[in-house]
């Protein structure tokens, strides 16, 4: 999984770089809000971000409102790294949309343990974002299968939306996760004798 780093300060942002390099992370390296807003439009951005609150043209808080706000971003896992420890900075970077806060100096073993954290939570949005769109087709399956169906009043067969005539076995499987069984009712059993 793909991290994104931003901070503009050189000596922090390569110790970021170094340590995280060495977890074995795919890494996007950033000077500044700008260019990390800018990584955030790839087709492929990365699932979590590490970014200082203090940088130069968009800021750390700033960024966590611009990802928030756009639709295919919102699950992306923000730590906001930062050297400003009080608590009033704390809620205002957690309520601009932050998943986690760090203080600077990082410790590495907690900046680690924070980012399995951010991981787990972003493959498990993901995994929840695919049972949804899972979810979705099935229901418009469903949906599918509801209202008026054409059939025949002869033969029995099901007329579809390009004008083709179905076996009904053949177009509920289609369009349904159905399989059948063949078998003769009661009543055609004692009209054909077979009783």
């Amino acid at each position: 999984m793909k991290i994104l780093i931003a901070d503009d300060e050189p000596v922090s942002r390569r110790m970021l770089e170094a340590t995280m390099s060495k977890w074995g992370y795919t890494l996007t390296v950033c000077d500044d809000g700008e260019q990390a807003w800018q990584a955030f439009q790839d087709d492929n951005p990365p699932v979590l971000a590490v970014v200082d609150w203090l940088m130069p043209k968009i800021d750390g808080v700033e960024l966590c409102r611009k990802v928030r706000a756009t639709a295919n971003l919102r699950s992306m896992y923000v730590i906001l790294l930062t050297s400003r420890g009080n608590k009033d900075d704390i809620i205002s970077g957690l309520e601009a949309g932050a998943d986690d806060y760090i203080t600077k100096p990082f410790d590495p073993d907690e900046l680690r343990a924070r980012i399995r954290v951010g991981l787990r939570v972003a493959k498990l949005q993901s995994t929840l974002a695919d049972r949804v769109r899972d979810l979705e087709a099935a229901l418009s399956r469903v949906h599918q299968l509801q209202g008026l169906l054409p059939i025949c009043c002869y033969c029995k067969k099901i007329r579809d939306d390009q004008n083709y005539w179905h076996q009904v076995e053949s177009y509920v499987s289609q369009y349904a996760d159905v399989r059948f069984s063949h078998g003769v009712c009661p009543d055609c059993l004692s009209k054909m004798n077979l009783t």
